[in-house]
């Protein structure tokens, strides 16, 4: 099967009942989509799928044959952070930092589909991520700060 992760084409044979969490981990040793609930639950391993956010614990490689996958590894252009990954470091939105991944792509996802999201948008695309060291505030005020450097760059 194919799959086109962070922009590069990879050809894989996953065994039948590997999620992606799996291959992206121990075939591809992206480690930055964390392993935790592996039942859909947390959040930690989201990733985006053919542009949409997604539970890598959940998806099995095996229908995944020509999805475009971008992972936390591939957000950053080049040593430029991504405005969220930068807005988290501003606003102290981690602690142990075992969610942030999956918090991040999130948040791009969010901003993707509203760039200037209100309370219950950002409330219902964070419902699935949760941060075990309680730093939702401070979440918050990473995605308005991201929101604003988004809409403020020459590119938007």
């Amino acid at each position: 099967m194919r799959l086109v992760v962070n922009g590069r084409a990879r050809t894989l044979q996953p065994d039948p009942g590997e999620t992606l969490l799996e291959t992206l981990r121990d075939r591809l040793h992206l480690t930055g989509t964390k392993a935790a609930c592996e039942q859909g639950e947390c959040g930690a391993c989201t990733v985006h799928i053919n542009g949409r956010p997604a539970y890598s614990c959940l998806a099995l490689s095996c229908g995944l044959d020509g999805a475009t996958v971008a992972t936390i590894e591939g957000i950053a252009t080049g040593d430029a952070l991504h405005p969220v990954q930068a807005a988290f470091i501003a606003c102290d939105a981690v602690q142990c930092g075992y969610c942030t991944p999956g918090q991040v792509m999130s948040v791009i996802a969010l901003l993707q589909r509203h760039p200037d999201p209100t309370d219950e948008q950002i409330a219902e695309a964070m419902a699935g991520n949760l941060c075990r060291c309680g730093t939702y505030p401070k979440i918050v005020a990473a995605i308005r700060q991201a929101a604003a450097a988004i809409s403020a760059s020459p590119a938007s």
